[in-house]
């Protein structure tokens, strides 16, 4: 241990310590419970999602947009959609309107993923999305993880993504098991022949570049396992019953549908679903030979000296920017069909 990650563990400790907080301390021992039930770290692939920099209330970089989508131009097409919704229903200024639109057409027509419009600066940024894994397989929710208030399986009761908002300063994480992940991830980087020798040199220059991490809100995914590994199924969600019942809705409707079940399917699904609403908070359930489970997943997003990391050339793309909304004056006048 070098003396630069003995001060800040040591720093960390002392911060928890100074807190004296029993949940913490519960919270804590549940993470180092789970750091050897669960030892190693199963790599999904490259998140992005959209921050702001807001001179007039901070310096800091927040999420205004959740880091899940799965490519830069997802991201890109979020900040087009954020900036025209603003110009549509947040000002009655044709200056301020037309300043969000222009903006709006450079999203349409490039790539950008980084601009400076009203003053504020937006940049899509890059993060990495991993789970824990051990002999039982990947780690599912920690008896401490939040759950919802409303733990209703019927309908939409979904919590705010806790990204939006988020702070990306590295350093601010309140737990010691925290604290020593982020530290410790610092040095991560892509290797291995599976990867392409430019995403394996784009990795090792990003640990310079932006040698900080941050660790964003932990999310809740619905994974499956029919052979060898594991495959996500749906969105992350904020908590863990939140990702139970998109598992339940998946199991009862969606995949029936999708997959044009026959009647011995479907019932064979519906029963599995009930058995596993019953439980209550189970967190697996089998069918036929595939099993589900819902599983803890965690990101990190890498910061430099000024700021969060942009989306790297190796990133790929599925599809280019594009026309996304109707066209608007600056008087907020809607032209459909342009």
């Amino acid at each position: 241990m070098d003396d630069d990650w003995k001060r800040q563990i040591e720093r960390l400790h002392a911060g928890l310590v100074r807190r004296d907080d029993p949940a913490e301390w519960v919270t804590e021992a549940d993470a180092v419970q789970a750091s050897y039930r669960y030892p190693h770290l199963m790599l999904r692939g490259p998140v992005f999602g959209l921050a702001a920099q807001d001179p007039g209330t901070s310096a800091d970089w927040r999420l205004v947009r959740p880091a899940t989508s799965g490519t830069p131009q997802e991201a890109r097409d979020s900040l087009n959609s954020l900036l025209w919704f603003r110009a549509k229903d947040d000002t009655d200024d044709p200056g301020v309107r037309r300043e969000l639109l222009a903006a709006v057409a450079v999203l349409e027509r490039e790539p950008v993923d980084e601009l400076t419009v009203l003053g504020v600066r937006y940049r899509v940024v890059r993060g990495e999305e991993f789970a824990r894994s051990g002999e039982r397989g990947l780690e599912p929710p920690r008896p401490t993880d939040p759950e919802p208030t409303d733990r209703s399986w019927d309908g939409r009761h979904d919590t705010p993504s806790p990204d939006l908002g988020f702070a990306l300063v590295p350093g601010r994480e309140d737990g010691l098991m925290a604290g020593a992940m982020r530290l410790a991830l610092r040095g991560f980087a892509y290797t291995g022949a599976r990867f392409p020798p430019e995403v394996r040199e784009d990795s090792a220059r990003a640990r310079t570049s932006h040698p900080e991490v941050v660790l964003l809100p932990v999310g809740f995914g619905v994974v499956e396992r029919s052979g060898p590994g594991w495959q996500p199924q749906g969105a992350l969600m904020a908590t863990p019953h939140e990702a139970r019942r998109q598992l339940f809705g998946a199991l009862t409707e969606f995949w029936p549908l999708l997959h044009k079940f026959d009647d011995r399917e479907r019932e064979q699904y519906a029963r599995a679903a009930e058995e596993f609403k019953a439980a209550g908070r189970a967190d697996e359930v089998r069918v036929a030979d595939t099993l589900y489970r819902i599983c803890r997943i965690e990101r990190m997003v890498r910061c430099g000296p000024d700021g969060p990391e942009p989306p790297r050339p190796s990133d790929l793309d599925d599809y280019g920017p594009t026309k996304m909304h109707p066209t608007m004056d600056e008087d907020g006048t809607l032209h459909h069909g342009e």
